[in-house]
């Protein structure tokens, strides 16, 4: 333990800072250390850990309640290639005049879509109802896909 006036004549007399860490310690604990150099490695630091940040994207498919079976199975392809690899994908299902009706069924060609998806898929998000239509989110899961399972 040292008087205030102490450390603050040692930290002039080798030209660094003195610097309080835990301020409300009883003393408050404070560090002799060259402040520029410190923000400098904090801010290396900190810049290597975004380096090694991996991102993943959200990619959206778009569907309509009555989608023909082959767009169906062309955008049930395209979802399993976000899927493989490693991206989130939105699936909407969008519902204009008359379809908002239907909702229920269109809820159901939603889950429909989602069942047919045979790579391995954990729901981030579940199934929610937007203003004109319903959306879920779906991410690839650590497991292996279901086609190499089966």
């Amino acid at each position: 333990m040292m008087e205030t006036k102490d450390a603050i004549a040692l930290a002039q007399e080798h030209s660094l800072d003195l610097v309080e860490v835990a301020p409300l310690a009883q003393p408050p604990v404070c560090k002799i250390i060259d402040w520029g150099k410190y923000q400098y490695q904090l801010s290396k630091k900190d810049k290597d850990s975004k380096k090694n940040q991996v991102r993943t994207d959200i990619k959206g498919i778009r569907i309509r309640p009555n989608i023909g079976e082959n767009d169906l199975n062309f955008k049930i392809k395209q979802a399993e290639k976000f899927l493989s690899q490693g991206d989130k994908v939105r699936v909407e299902i969008i519902m204009r005049g008359r379809e908002k009706a239907f909702s229920g069924q269109a809820r159901q060609s939603l889950q429909d879509f989602i069942d047919k998806i045979q790579f391995s898929f954990k729901i981030e998000q579940a199934i929610s109802k937007k203003f004109n239509g319903f959306n879920v989110i779906i991410s690839p899961d650590a497991k292996k896909d279901k086609a190499a399972v089966k």
